[in-house]
């Protein structure tokens, strides 16, 4: 009877047993910089742990391997099997402390600060961690020598940045030639260089030139590209921007912000997002 037992808890405690609970709750929000992340998140611990004097039995993992057995076996379960310790490299270990809040990852967030309308139909860089009891999320920022916090963060509020690209460095557009009207994009773009990057989102417009008649237009030969953010009113200094399909950089000034990197939005479900986050009154 031991033996079974001590091979049914291994099987529990398997990796691929709970990469499938991963791939269920967390696959959408979950990179591969989320779990580098967590590998330096480890090792921060065990070395936290070695300065301190501790042993591995008095470290972090102990505690979180003991509220999660007070948490997930009733109260008559013997005291030696709460103490169990955590594989700390295992997707258990992973899983639980994502559940409980102890992990901050990184991921992004549309329509920062609560849909402030400084910031909507854009989507920011963050540490978020989750907090079981709303179902939501908590993030903190970092724009601009001072960090923010944002809570109650629903889940369709955040995404894994597509591109693993730092929220400070210029992505290297790789798709200029190909962007023609009615293409979808998102865009680099901070207030000076003293911000992060934010992604905004636009479509790709007609030269003023162009009839707009799908037959005749060539504005996908023409190095300047039109940028449209139609969230903003026509008149409004938000609403146009253009770039060179040849050299385009990063460019702006301190009145309007710098703009930097494009990505074509090519997936369904992700021009489907923005549309869903469209504001319900147009910006000025």
């Amino acid at each position: 009877m031991m033996t079974v037992c001590v091979s049914m808890r291994q099987k529990c405690k398997s990796d691929y047993f709970w990469e499938k609970h991963m791939n269920q709750k967390w696959g959408r929000v979950i990179t591969e910089a989320a779990y580098r992340e967590w590998q330096w998140f480890i090792i921060a611990s065990k070395k936290k742990k070695a300065i301190n004097g501790f042993n591995q039995s008095k470290g972090y993992f102990s505690n979180l391997s003991n509220l999660i057995m007070r948490r997930w076996t009733t109260r008559d379960c013997c005291e030696s099997r709460r103490r169990r310790v955590l594989d700390v490299d295992s997707v258990m270990a992973l899983f639980i402390a994502l559940e409980m809040g102890e992990f901050w990852f990184p991921a992004q967030v549309y329509n920062r600060e609560n849909g402030n309308a400084g910031f909507m139909l854009s989507c920011y860089d963050a540490q978020v961690s989750y907090d079981s009891r709303t179902d939501t999320f908590q993030a903190r920022y970092s724009p601009h020598r001072r960090r923010m916090m944002e809570e109650n963060i629903t889940w369709d509020r955040i995404r894994a940045p597509p591109i693993d690209n730092p929220a400070h460095v210029l992505h290297i557009s790789d798709c200029l030639h190909d962007l023609k009207p009615g293409d979808h994009i998102e865009i680099q773009w901070r207030r000076n260089n003293d911000f992060s990057y934010g992604w905004w989102y636009g479509v790709v417009g007609h030269l003023e030139s162009c009839d707009q008649n799908k037959d005749y237009c060539n504005c996908r030969y023409n190095d300047t590209v039109i940028l449209e953010f139609n969230q903003y009113t026509p008149d409004s200094r938000w609403r146009r921007t253009t770039v060179n399909r040849k050299d385009h950089r990063e460019e702006g000034n301190d009145v309007d912000g710098f703009y930097g990197g494009i990505r074509k939005v090519y997936k369904e479900n992700e021009i489907s997002i923005w549309k869903n986050l469209w504001p319900k009154k147009i910006l000025e």
